[in-house]
């Protein structure tokens, strides 16, 4: 199971308070469907999209990634994972697009107190949740690989998600029962 990209299917959308959320800011540009793979476990992942594109309220900001809540699971690289808490500028992390992955470096993390969104959704083996900030900034990579406002998300949308093997330590996949919700 690890590591296979498939679809999910949105089955909840909670307001889920404030909290601190982490931006990534790459000391490169990425393209408007590239982005990171983050998620409340290390069973599945969501694809959080770079900040390409101009809205209401923000300007297009393509060198950035708001990943979500400062305790995501964030994929660093290959099997490896890492928190979003964790990350500093310096780091490289795989940045990944429909049919694209490349390693990029990290040259700031920036953490705000912002609204949350937790996204829960079903694959045909799990349920996969993100939390991410409520934004109008924040996208996520649609089944159809299109970018999708986070904020728009209603019960029965697809996403591209990335389901995982249950089980880490220090990032790394271990053999171990676990539960995550």
């Amino acid at each position: 199971m690890s590591d296979a990209v498939t679809t999910g299917k949105v089955t909840k959308i909670t307001s889920i308070g404030e909290g601190l959320r982490v931006c990534l800011d790459f000391i490169d540009e990425l393209d408007p469907l590239e982005g990171v793979w983050i998620g409340n476990t290390g069973s599945g992942y969501c694809l959080a999209l770079a900040e390409n594109r101009e809205t209401d309220t923000y300007p297009k900001r393509p060198f950035r990634v708001n990943a979500g809540a400062y305790h995501h699971y964030l994929v660093k690289e290959k099997d490896t994972t890492t928190y979003l808490a964790e990350v500093a500028p310096g780091d490289v992390l795989t940045v990944k697009g429909p049919d694209t992955e490349r390693l990029v470096t990290v040259g700031r993390v920036k953490k705000e107190y912002r609204p949350f969104l937790r996204i829960e959704l079903e694959t045909e083996e799990q349920t996969i949740s993100v939390t991410v900030q409520d934004a109008d900034s924040v996208y996520l990579l649609s089944a159809d690989k299109t970018a999708i406002q986070a904020q728009q998300l209603t019960a029965g949308d697809t996403l591209t998600v990335r389901r995982d093997q249950p089980g880490r330590h220090l990032g790394e996949r271990i053999e171990e029962d676990i539960t995550e919700i």
